[in-house]
Formats: structure tokens, C-alpha cells, sequence
């Protein structure tokens, strides 16, 4: 019986590699290194060997040369001019590779930076080529890595390689959201087998009680390697083969697999790449959200098994560690059953069991004592931590507090640095060339962009090429709108008219999740289609997102946003675009005047998604939540305000539709459509320049990973170089232990002061404090006066601390502590007197979580 074609399947996949022409096997050095995904001349080399199949490959360098033809090749190998301009991108990349950059300079001035930082993520966005991300968190992980290699910054990224990646979306009739999983084979990706003497490189460790291997691929970003590991190996058994099938999917047993593989094999592999590579072992460890905590287990088991006990081990690896949270709402945290870890690492050796559980145990107020809190040991585990903007530190600080309860939320030692975005790859290349400065000398010029090089561009120029950009996004998305209708079994008659490159065009795209409120555009219906088709100044929307396969609610926004655009009466007007990713974004972002982010405050981390946008002249219309709550300034946008006294949601939700609303119709559209004699938007104009010049160098991602480098890259490798001399380590946790051991022996026994009432400010007061100290000395502990604005319920805030000092007098009451102290501040001040903890190599107050607070039964008389 003869067999249809469609019915064959072959049974194995091989990759012909391309024999290209000894003149032009730079191309292969180039295409190896995703510099070429920001680097504009690179790309323009790729697409000259073949437009067509440069979009046909969706600009896959390695896809292009594979399928470019040996006569094309031929052409190329004897054409002059091109491989003049070959030979100067190979020597561009080699220069940029291998020359001094900003971090070189800064080692020269502070010789204690670190040497490497290992940087683990569970996902990296770094081009669409290699689609290993999902959204924010893996976009911003790539900034991160191309933004260190733009400043020559020695970090290794350590990830998963997804053989399924995450999730391809389409629609169905109804609009319901459609996953889809292609199989990813790495020898297409642009990554290559890490190989010693020839041979595979793999690690092994131990998962659900059996041996996992899992063999190691490095893609190159420029300067910095981005190490993957994958199990799909014929060594494993089917189960562990799947641990990277699908970047979050599966039960919590297969996420927990993931991220013991992520942190446990991510240290060992880290060690594995150093060794083949000869470059030198990070002093410094960034876990970049919770998935990679385990990565602290297994830097304690190194040294445990070097003979460090468990204390001292802790102390070594928590110095060196930086800890990332992304998550606003406790909510977003991993956690995992405690019998789930003890399962796992009950013979993780030489740990013992009850102190891996300790480090995540949520044993706080509110806590459940039955779970692991992945976030509450990257805590415990990392001398230094930060959320990703201002806001989003101060709600990280409360929302953390119960493992400091006796220090104010400002005490919290959690910190921040606002993340940024990678200027190359998000700024149109059209307005980037306006930009990129020909010289460094210049005091405008910041990380080769000149952000006042648009005040030498007229409006005219300057709005045409925004027309320009706004063209194209149009363009791109009639082409997806196309490809949607076909998989929905829908007419697309009515695409080659959808969008007006001339009409004001809002974006919106975002994660289906529900604080993101997606559905908040359509609260009044009527109202929104009045905006769409007035006739004279309308409105039009561009939305994109995905939903988490497993939620039912996000994909429900989804849904009713998709129904909603397929109505008649704006079809074409607001549009849904599926598959939201890298390559949708980059276009999406230049093409949008206004970017709109409305989520419920205070849950957005950071969204960096607007700062895309306002590199690309867009104003900005959101939420005052994350990086906006910041930087948000009239001249580059507007601020929705937040209805947080509302008696329920449903009312929030109404409110602050109303106000959206409201500032389209009364502020937006009126400001875009006011034009001058020669029909431009002057006023819109000039907040485009003002945008993108006052913003720009805030939201740069070289400016967020100087910031990492200097507040927390460089004091975590000081304070790991510091633990590692002698027995530092080993005495710093005996003293620890020491000080908690004795701490029910400290008490304040009383407090006094020479106050007056009131106090004129600038005058000086003694303030004194006896305290017991039982087995401890004057020198392992700080005395403090706790002083600030006091409430009618004594609550102290905006904090401010006086550290008293010993003195000789000791009785019966204990030792005295006293200083003479300014009164600053006026208003209405109160204080208190606490005891915490005091070492020198402390990274502040409530590292031990100890603190002892005065009463008011041991307050003495003011005299």
C-alpha cells in the first residue's frame, strides 16, 4: 500500500551545516555571537546576502546562511565592497570583545570589584532567535547581560535550555488563547556544546533520588557567555529528560526539579565552564529572582565539603550573594511543601536536613509553617538585596518585615536599583543612527548616545520618522492579524485596512496577569468606541499578551479583549496581536505614541515595558506604580491616579477607568491633534524630545548595572574577599552564635533624658540608657536612640538613629550608656531605646534579627 508523504515522518533530525567560502567565514564568527541582535552594520551584512530570505528566516543569521545559495555565496566571495565591509564588522566585533570598557577603568580605581559574577536566571530574553523567556523577567535578564558586556562587565549568565521554550500563542473562533510548543533543537539555536578535549561537557547531581546529567551549551552575548544546561540527554531516563521540556509548566515537583537543577547544577556548571575556559570562578553570585536559590545549598556544601562546619559555610556564601526579588505580592513567590525539599535534599551531604528547611521556613507572623519560601531563603542567603524600583523596594521591605520584627520597615535590609532597559535593542534603528554619538568626550553623550542630538533635528524631520516607525508597527501587525484570522477561521478582508498610520495610536502589552487589568480600557464600552471612531480626532489601540497556561483568568481578559476588537463597530481600530514576543515588541514600541499601564498599585514590580516606549519618543500613560511612581514627570506624560480609598474593588476599578478615560479625552487626544501652520504637533513634539532626553539616561540598562556594580557587586566581593582570610568566617559565626545564644540575658533596665518640653531646635540633650548585658561585652552590642515624627499612637517614623556610647559606670541596674545629642529636627518628635547586635563585619543592624526595645515601664523621668 503505497505510504502519502504527509504520513512520513523521519525517524532522526541532522543539521547540514553551510561550507561557506574561505573569504566569508567571518559571517560564521559573527553570526555566533548574538552582538549581531544590537548591532545594526552586522545585521545589515546578514540581510545583503539575501533580503527575501532575511525576512524569510525572521533574521536568523545561522537559518540565513544554512539556506542562502552556493551561487549567492560565490557572488559575495568576489565582491570587494562587501567584503571590505566584512572585514571591518569582524574587526568591530573582535575590538568590542576584547578592548577596555567602562568596568576596566573602574577595576583600576577599586581593585576589591569582583573578578566574575555569576548571574542565574530562569529565562533570558536576549533575542528572538534564542526564545528562551516569557516576559519581563527574562527581557530584563538579557538587558542585563548586553548592557554588561556593552561596559565590559565579567558577568556568566547560568540558565535552563528549554527544548520547548515557552509557549507559541494563537486564538481560537472564540478567542480563547491556544498554546503550542515547537521543539527547539539546539544545533539550530545560535548556541554551541561546551566541549573538553573534544567531549561533551556535562555535571550530574542528584534529583527525586537518581542521577540527573545534564549537558552544557554557551551562546555568546557580545563579551559575556550565557551558560545553559539541558537534561535531554540519552544518559537520563524519560523523567528527568523532561526537567527542561517547558519553561514554567508542569506540577510543582517538576518546577522544584527545574530549580534545584537551575541553582545546585548551575553552581556546578559555572565550576565546569571556568575549569574548561580557564576564566577564574565568580566571587560574586546573582540570583535573579528565587527560581536559583538553591544555588546558596550548593556553594555551602562546597565549602562544608572543603571542612567548614554548616555556620561557617553560611557565612562565607551569603556574603558573595545577591538576592533580586521582581515579586510585589507574596502571591508571586515559589513555594514548596517543606516534605517536597526534605524529599529532595534529605541527603544532600553533608547539610543536614532541618537546616536547609530552616533557611526558607516562613516562621514569622502570618507565615505558613508548612512551606518553603524560595524568597524567604534568597534572603537568608544573600548578604545584599534589592527590588527593581524605589516603590518596589519600599513594598519589599514591608512585605518581608516579619523576619526583622523588631527593626521599622525602613531597616529592612532590602534595597533597590531601578531597572533599565538596552538602549541598541529597543530604539528604532532609524532614531538610534540620530542618536548614537560619533565621540565619548561630550557631556551629553551617555554610553554612546547623544540624547540631545534631537535638538539639531526640525519637527518636521523628526515627526516624519515617526510616522515612519509608526508605518511599520502598522505594517507588522496587519501581517499577524492576517495569520490570526487564518487560525481562527476568520476573513481577513478587513486587515489591509486595519490601523491608520496617521491617527494617534496607543499600546498596551502586557502579561494576561489580573493586577495588570487588561480589561480596564472597556469598563464603558460606549465610551471607548466614541474614542475610536470620532471623525476627526480618533483614537486607536494595539494590544498584546500572553496569559499562563494554567490561568483560566488572564486567558478570560484575553478572551473578552479579542470579542470585544471583533466587534464591527471598531474591527480594525483596537486590535488584539497574538504571540506577543521580542520580535512583535521591537516594532511595536517605536510605532506607539502613547504606552498605557494601568496596573493595580502597588503590584507592578517595575514594567519596564513604557521605558521601551519613551525611548522611542512615546509618552507615557499609567498607573503611578513602579519605575513611573519614580521618574513620572508632566513633561513626559501623564499619571492616572490611584483610587485606593475605594470601598471595593469594583469600585477601584470604575474609578480609575474614569480617570483614564478622562485624560485621553481631555489631555491626550487634544494635545496630539493640535497643529501648527504646518500641520505638526508641536506641543507633541517637544514632549517626544523632552521625553526621550529626560528619561533616556535614567532608563538605560547601563546605568541599572552600574548601579548593581557599585552598590552591590563591589561590597558583596569585599565581603566575601574579607571572610575568606584566615578563621574570619569561622569566628564571625561563633560570635553569632555566641550573641544569640546570650540575647535573653539583654534588657534595658532604664532610660533617661535631660529633655525639655519643647525643645528648641539645635539644642543639645543627654540621653542615658542601663542595660543589662549578661554574658556579652559593651563591644558586641550598639545602644541606639530610635527618634523620629511621632503619630497619636506613638508610632515612630521616618526614622533616624543615634548610637550612645559605654561608659565606665556599672551597678546593679547595668552597664550606662550615654551621649550628648542635637535635636535636629522640629515638630513633633518621640523616641525610644533599643540594643542590636554590633561587629564590624555586620552588613548592617538586622542581620541577626535581634533587637531588644525599650518599655515604657523603664522610660525615667525627663528632668
Amino acid at each position: 500500500m503505497p505510504i502519502s508523504l504527509v504520513d512520513v515522518r523521519a525517524i532522526r533530525r541532522f543539521i547540514v551545516q553551510p561550507v561557506l567560502p574561505e573569504s566569508l567565514k567571518p559571517l560564521a564568527v559573527l553570526a555566533r555571537n548574538l552582538r549581531w541582535s544590537w548591532h545594526q552594520d552586522t545585521q545589515d551584512l546578514f540581510e545583503a546576502i539575501d533580503p527575501v530570505l532575511w525576512e524569510e528566516t525572521s533574521h536568523d543569521p545561522q537559518k540565513l546562511l544554512s539556506r542562502a545559495s552556493r551561487e549567492r555565496l560565490d557572488t559575495l566571495a568576489g565582491d570587494r565592497r562587501y567584503l571590505r565591509h566584512l572585514e571591518l564588522a569582524a574587526a568591530d566585533l573582535s575590538d568590542y570583545v576584547s578592548g577596555d570598557r567602562w568596568y576596566q577603568g573602574f577595576v583600576s580605581r577599586h581593585p576589591e570589584a569582583p573578578k566574575a559574577i555569576g548571574y542565574f536566571s530562569a529565562e533570558f530574553g536576549v533575542s528572538s532567535v534564542l526564545p528562551q523567556y516569557s516576559g519581563g523577567l527574562g527581557v530584563l535578564a538579557g538587558d542585563h547581560l548586553k548592557s554588561a558586556s556593552d561596559l565590559g562587565v565579567p558577568i556568566i549568565g547560568v540558565g535552563l535550555l528549554y527544548t520547548h521554550g515557552y509557549f507559541r500563542q494563537s486564538l481560537n473562533a472564540a478567542g480563547w488563547q491556544q498554546e503550542h510548543y515547537p521543539v527547539l533543537d539546539p544545533n539550530e539555536l545560535p548556541v554551541e556544546m561546551l566541549r573538553e578535549d573534544g567531549e561533551p561537557v556535562t555535571i550530574t547531581l542528584t534529583i527525586n533520588h537518581r542521577p540527573v546529567v545534564a549537558q552544557l551549551w554557551v551562546a555568546q552575548v557580545g563579551r559575556v557567555p550565557l551558560l545553559f544546561m539541558d537534561t535531554n540527554v540519552d544518559a537520563n531516563d524519560e523523567a528527568a529528560r523532561s526537567i527542561t521540556d517547558r519553561l514554567y509548566g508542569g506540577s510543582a515537583d517538576h518546577r522544584l526539579a527545574q530549580e534545584i537543577l537551575l541553582g545546585v547544577g548551575g553552581v556546578r556548571a559555572l565550576r565546569a565552564f571556568c575549569r574548561v575556559t580557564g576564566r577564574p570562578d565568580p566571587d560574586v553570585y546573582h540570583c535573579n529572582e528565587g527560581h536559583a536559590g538553591f544555588l546558596g545549598l550548593e556553594r555551602i556544601r562546597e565549602y562544608m565539603t572543603s571542612g567548614d562546619d554548616f555556620d561557617t559555610a553560611w557565612e562565607k556564601t551569603r556574603a558573595g550573594n545577591v538576592f533580586t526579588t521582581h515579586t510585589p505580592v507574596p502571591a508571586g513567590i515559589d513555594r514548596f511543601g517543606n516534605e517536597q525539599v526534605a524529599n529532595e535534599f534529605g541527603d544532600f551531604t553533608p547539610l543536614p536536613i532541618d537546616r536547609v528547611l530552616a533557611l526558607g521556613a516562613e516562621d514569622y507572623e502570618g507565615g505558613d509553617p508548612s512551606r518553603f519560601n524560595m524568597a524567604v531563603m534568597g534572603l537568608r542567603l544573600g548578604e545584599h538585596a534589592n527590588g527593581v524600583s524605589r516603590l518596589h523596594g519600599k513594598v519589599s521591605r514591608e512585605m518581608f518585615q516579619g523576619l526583622w520584627p523588631d527593626f521599622d520597615v525602613s531597616e529592612v535590609p532590602i534595597g533597590s536599583v531601578t531597572n533599565g532597559v538596552h538602549a541598541q535593542s529597543w530604539i528604532h534603528p532609524d532614531l538610534l543612527e540620530l542618536l548614537q554619538a560619533q565621540t565619548g568626550d561630550s557631556e551629553t553623550v551617555v554610553d554612546g548616545l547623544d540624547l540631545t542630538a534631537l535638538d539639531r533635528v526640525d519637527d518636521n524631520t523628526l515627526w516624519s520618522l515617526k510616522r515612519q516607525m509608526r508605518g511599520e508597527m502598522i505594517k507588522m501587525a496587519r501581517e499577524r492579524l492576517v495569520r490570526s484570522c487564518k487560525s481562527r477561521g476568520m476573513s481577513s478582508e478587513w486587515v489591509s485596512n486595519a490601523l491608520n498610520p496617521h491617527v494617534l495610536t496607543i499600546g498596551f502589552a502586557r502579561r494576561g496577569a489580573s493586577y495588570k487589568r487588561l480589561t480596564l480600557m472597556i469598563q464603558q464600552p460606549e465610551r471607548l468606541k466614541k474614542l475610536l471612531n470620532d471623525p476627526e480626532h480618533p483614537v486607536q489601540i494595539v494590544i498584546a499578551g500572553k496569559a499562563h497556561p494554567a490561568d483560566d483568568i488572564g486567558k478570560g481578559f484575553i478572551q473578552q479583549m479579542v470579542q470585544f476588537s471583533d466587534d464591527p463597530e471598531v474591527r480594525g481600530k483596537l486590535v488584539f496581536l497574538p504571540d506577543y514576543d521580542i520580535s512583535l515588541a521591537r516594532p511595536l514600541y517605536p510605532g506607539c505614541d502613547v504606552w498605557l499601564n494601568n496596573p493595580l498599585r502597588p503590584q507592578e514590580a517595575c514594567g519596564t515595558s513604557g521605558m521601551k516606549a519613551a525611548l522611542n519618543g512615546a509618552a507615557n500613560l499609567s498607573i503611578l506604580d513602579g519605575w513611573w511612581d519614580e521618574w513620572y514627570d508632566p513633561a513626559y506624560g501623564w499619571a492616572i491616579p490611584s483610587a485606593t480609598n475605594a470601598a471595593s474593588p469594583e469600585e477601584r476599578d470604575r474609578m480609575e477607568a474614569e480617570s483614564l478615560y478622562q485624560i485621553i479625552e481631555r489631555d491626550v487626544v487634544p494635545k496630539f491633534y493640535a497643529r501648527d501652520a504646518n500641520g505638526l504637533p508641536t506641543g507633541w513634539i517637544t514632549m517626544m524630545r523632552e521625553t526621550m532626553e529626560g528619561l533616556g539616561p535614567k532608563i538605560l540598562a547601563t546605568r541599572m548595572v552600574r548601579d548593581y556594580v557599585t552598590d552591590l557587586y563591589t561590597p558583596a566581593a569585599q565581603s566575601a574577599s574579607a571572610l575568606l582570610d584566615n578563621d574570619v568566617a569561622a569566628n564571625l559565626a561563633a560570635w553569632k552564635q555566641r550573641v544569640r545564644q546570650a540575647w535573653d540575658g539583654v534588657a534595658i533596665d532604664r532610660v533617661e533624658s535631660d529633655l525639655p518640653n519643647p525643645v528648641a531646635v539645635g539644642s543639645r540633650n543627654v540621653f542615658s540608657a542601663w542595660v543589662k548585658l549578661g554574658s556579652l561585652e559593651p563591644t558586641d552590642v550598639s545602644v541606639q536612640v530610635v527618634s523620629g515624627d511621632v503619630d497619636a499612637d506613638d508610632q515612630i517614623h521616618n526614622v533616624r538613629i543615634f548610637e550612645l556610647a559605654p561608659t565606665d559606670q556599672v551597678d546593679q541596674q547595668g552597664q550606662l550608656f550615654r551621649a550628648n545629642l542635637v535635636s535636629a529636627i522640629s515638630g513633633s518628635i518621640g523616641y525610644t531605646v533599643r540594643v542590636v547586635p554590633k561587629h564590624p563585619l555586620l552588613h548592617d543592624a538586622a542581620e541577626l534579627g535581634l533587637a531588644t526595645v525599650a518599655t515604657a515601664a523603664v522610660a525615667g523621668q525627663d528632668r
